[in-house]
């Protein structure tokens, strides 16, 4: 009898940690990063730390896991309203912790940059990982952005975007969300 008790005692955790797997899988955070004062260390945005810097007219943003066709429509919704609260002119999308880009979800990326072009707006990777950099270059989306617009990390994505503004390139985003 207390065997029987235990055994679905466990059975109850297993599909409790199956359920909030399946939904942190499905629902993952997108963050707005903000860089600790003094040092290359980026983290959400937060009361905690009020002093983090942000630069106007830059949203950097962040998800975590496997990007795939069930959540990449809401990691979207979430992304595209941050861009519409900030209004930056560049977007810098932080995949250092993307796992996995599957071919829907690249496909969602694709558009999305499209869109965000269309709109004055520039969208920069940074921090790809080896499988999630071989996924860009073989759609086509790496040609599109160029070197230019895919980066070793957000430190170097900062301080492109410093030199940018500093010379008033931002305002010079051609057609093609690359500076002239």
């Amino acid at each position: 009898m207390i065997l029987l008790g235990t055994l679905k005692g466990i059975l109850v955790a297993v599909i409790a940690s199956l359920v909030a797997l399946a939904y942190q899988a499905y629902n993952p955070p997108v963050y707005v990063l903000g860089r600790k004062r003094g040092t290359d260390v980026f983290r959400p945005i937060s009361k905690e730390h009020p002093d983090d810097e942000t630069w106007p007219g830059l949203l950097l943003v962040r998800t975590e896991g496997r990007v795939f066709f069930a959540n990449a429509p809401g990691i979207g919704e979430k992304m595209l309203a941050l861009v519409h609260q900030a209004n930056p002119s560049v977007v810098v999308l932080d995949c250092s912790a993307i796992s996995d880009l599957e071919y829907t979800a690249l496909n969602m990326l694709i558009a999305a940059e499209e869109k965000l072009r269309n709109h004055d707006k520039a969208l920069w990777l940074a921090a790809l990982n080896p499988e999630v950099l071989a996924m860009v270059k073989q759609s086509g989306l790496a040609d599109r952005l160029g070197r230019e617009r895919m980066l070793f990390n957000l430190e170097v994505a900062v301080e492109r975007y410093a030199r940018m503004n500093s010379t008033s390139e931002v305002a010079s985003i051609d057609s093609g969300g690359v500076q002239n």
